[in-house]
């Protein structure tokens, strides 16, 4: 009797080994995973793209886009009256006749004052203004900074010499010296072949001009406050502007 009780310990071994692999679930490989979304994203793709309508809005009113009057005030600096006042007709005509905005120069605060209207109808004539009249303060001539209003891909772009390389008495003279050129030879010269226009003030350089050209200009300002020679710089202007005219 006791020996049909006795199991062997063979038997007993493949009964645990047995009861393991019941209670321990199959783990699936990374593999099988990922075969199956692939398949899963084939089928999706077989069931063709899901029509969905754009959504149509009416068109503004322009009373609703107008919204409350905006004001925009440009501070002038001492040595711009003279010529602001000069060249007030200039600045005034295109201001109000183009863009039906309105404008003052505030004798209290000093500032050139523009604002909208009942007639102005676009919005982003304020902006132009803004920015017309900001280049004549800069230095810009009425006749370039006009531009800014007829045109839509012309910015503004101010540095200083010293962001460039921190240069301080002779040195900075010099490197000013190098911009301008022997009676404004150099300056001219960049202006011409980068199609943009520029305004030494003090250590300030103002760029006028679309944004491809202002980085052609800027770079090559940038060599010649570096202390690159003049003839490297036309050079190198020339090479990047005749690829830039060969792309468009």
């Amino acid at each position: 009797m006791d020996t049909d009780k006795t199991t062997t310990p063979e038997a007993g071994a493949a009964m645990e080994s047995k009861d393991d692999t019941e209670s321990f679930t199959k783990v699936k490989s990374k593999k099988s995973q990922k075969r199956k979304r692939e398949q899963d994203g084939a089928d999706m793709d077989t069931e063709g793209p899901v029509a969905s309508k754009r959504p149509q809005f009416p068109p503004i009113s322009s009373d609703k886009l107008r919204g409350p009057t905006e004001m925009r005030k440009i501070p002038v600096p001492a040595h711009r009256y003279t010529p602001l006042k000069e060249n007030w007709l200039k600045i005034f005509t295109p201001i109000v006749e183009n863009l039906q905005l309105q404008v003052r120069f505030n004798l209290k605060t000093r500032n050139v004052e523009i604002k909208t209207c009942k007639e102005t109808e676009d919005i982003a004539s304020l902006t132009k203004a803004t920015d017309f009249v900001r280049a004549f303060i800069l230095g810009f001539q009425v006749e370039d900074a006009l531009a800014l209003i007829r045109l839509d891909e012309l910015f503004l772009e101010s540095f200083d010499v010293t962001d460039v390389k921190p240069l301080k008495g002779d040195h900075l003279s010099r490197a000013i010296g190098r911009i301008a050129g022997k009676g404004g030879k150099t300056k001219f010269t960049i202006e011409n072949v980068t199609k943009t226009r520029i305004v030494l003030a003090d250590t300030k350089v103002h760029l006028l001009g679309s944004f491809q050209n202002i980085k052609m200009a800027r770079t090559a300002i940038c060599n010649l406050i570096l202390g690159s020679p003049p003839s490297k710089v036309y050079g190198n202007i020339r090479v990047v502007a005749s690829r830039t005219a060969e792309r468009f």
